[in-house]
């Protein structure tokens, strides 16, 4: 029947209210009383289907009833990865503008696609690249594109160093054995051989070893594989260590090969004066991928890939399309549809603008900074213990240790004292953090970025590993 649909989902602007209203507080409420909360909560899919396994409803009920459920059976059972004592994987603490953009571009309902579709969004996006085209020092020539993230810009990094290369039938592509599993993801879906990834083993400091590397291309090279990419660390996973960035680019321009750096978790540091030091030669590199929903405290899917000769990305990824030929409309203005993955795109960029409009780079430099001081003072209280012991020095926020009193336990029960700790905090305890494995020896891992967190929360965390340390040591 004619017009039967219309206006069936549409609510009165006082339903719209009371909803939104309410979500605010339920949003306030958890972050004022996160600190006092466990920073994991879970369960196991059976229990979970008796509570959401049901048929979709014919019709429907209160908007608010739906949401308490939400907020009741759905949205506990997360890891609170802002949590102040969250100190696993890689954390992320929004700022509340962040939060709210996230909120207003969904109801503008805005697609950041072209110019056309949306200029001021995309004009915005160009803003928020050229902040960080500056940090990592790249020169005017150098753009990008706002990504869903890490995996997505090492995706669009590696196809467009194949096209750069001439798109060849035998490609290969170079990174450490600390590297991030995206980018091996991403270099199969560029269309490189499984077999063609070359994993390069890492030095006592878990950098890539530059002899391996430069052997290991030239071997390919005899046998008639063709290199299309180096990718390297700017803070890798495990360890936050940083692959030799100089070194690295000059044997890519001796040998013609683009050099790609991983800098998702480390990349923001780029904002502080000893980041910038620790970073130097980002600089060089064909491409960097960079992820603000980390050190830059941004709600998720607030990636970046950057490269310092923005026309690579249109070579490889602008395609004509009829239903889309009314966009030249804004002709010589970006088109972000054609520099990456995405036609339909969020507006990324909004979220990261109204958050540094907000407190300033002030206020994000020194929440940056706070991050690299508190993991230094981890590492000392570390090299202070009598429990603990550091595995690596620390960088970039990651802190790699372990309970090892030193008098004699072997390796093995070591391992299993440890990773008994790391189950108790899991379930048990009011903090979280993750382990790694360090050239086969299991570690535990804290990654410290949270600008709520503060050093109390490092050290009680820190104090409870060694209690709990003694506690599975003496029942050995």
């Amino acid at each position: 029947m004619e017009g039967h649909g219309r206006g069936v989902l549409r609510m009165t602007p006082e339903a719209m209210r009371r909803l939104a209203d309410k979500a605010t507080q339920a949003l306030i409420d958890r972050l004022e009383g996160l600190s006092d909360s466990r920073p994991w909560d879970g369960d196991f899919r059976e229990v979970l289907e008796d509570k959401l396994g049901t048929p979709p409803p014919e019709h429907g009920r209160s908007a608010e009833d739906v949401l308490e459920q939400a907020l009741r059976d759905v949205l506990p059972y997360a890891a609170r990865l802002d949590h102040p004592r969250f100190f696993g994987f890689v954390p992320s603490a929004t700022t509340w503008p962040g939060v709210v953009a996230e909120f207003v571009a969904a109801g503008f309902n805005i697609n950041s696609c072209t110019w056309l579709v949306s200029s001021g969004t995309s004009q915005l996006e160009l803003v928020v690249l050229d902040w960080i085209r500056g940090w990592i020092g790249y020169p005017e020539t150098g753009g990008g594109l706002l990504t869903s993230g890490g995996s997505a810009a090492s995706v669009e990094a590696l196809v467009t160093a194949r096209e750069a290369a001439g798109h060849p039938e035998r490609p290969a592509v170079y990174m450490s054995d600390q590297s991030h599993s995206a980018l091996k993801r991403a270099a199969l879906v560029a269309g490189v051989r499984r077999e063609n990834i070359r994993l390069v083993p890492s030095d006592d400091a878990f950098r890539i070893d530059l002899a391996r590397l430069r052997q290991c291309i030239a071997d390919d090279r005899a046998t008639g594989l063709q290199p299309v990419a180096v990718c390297a660390n700017a803070g890798s996973p495990g360890t936050g260590a940083i692959d030799p960035l100089v070194p690295l680019a000059d044997l890519c321009a001796r040998e013609g090969i683009w050099l790609h750096v991983d800098a998702a978790y480390g990349g923001f540091a780029l904002v502080t004066s000893e980041g910038k030091d620790l970073l130097a030669g980002i600089e060089r590199a064909d491409s960097v991928g960079i992820d603000a929903h980390k050190w830059f405290f941004q709600p998720y899917e607030t990636g970046a890939l950057m490269v310092k000769d923005v026309a690579h990305l249109e070579d490889a990824f602008a395609i004509g399309h009829d239903v889309l030929q009314d966009t030249v409309w804004g002709t010589n203005h970006p088109n972000f549809a054609d520099r990456g993955l995405q036609l339909s795109r969020a507006p990324r960029a909004l979220k990261m603008w109204m958050s540094v409009q907000t407190f300033g780079m002030a206020g994000f430099r020194a929440a940056v900074q706070e991050g690299l001081d508190l993991a230094r003072r981890a590492e000392a209280h570390i090299e202070a213990s009598p429990v603990l012991e550091l595995m690596t020095p620390v960088s970039l926020g990651i802190v790699c240790f372990r309970v090892n009193p030193g008098d004699g336990h072997d390796e093995r029960s070591l391992d299993e004292v440890n990773r008994n700790v790391l189950a108790e905090v899991f379930w048990d305890e009011l903090a979280f953090f993750s382990s790694t494995s360090l050239k086969g020896v299991f570690s535990l891992r804290m990654c410290i970025e949270n600008h709520t967190t503060t050093w109390d929360d490092v050290r009680k965390t820190l104090d409870l590993v060694e209690r709990l340390g003694r506690a599975a040591l003496a029942g050995k």
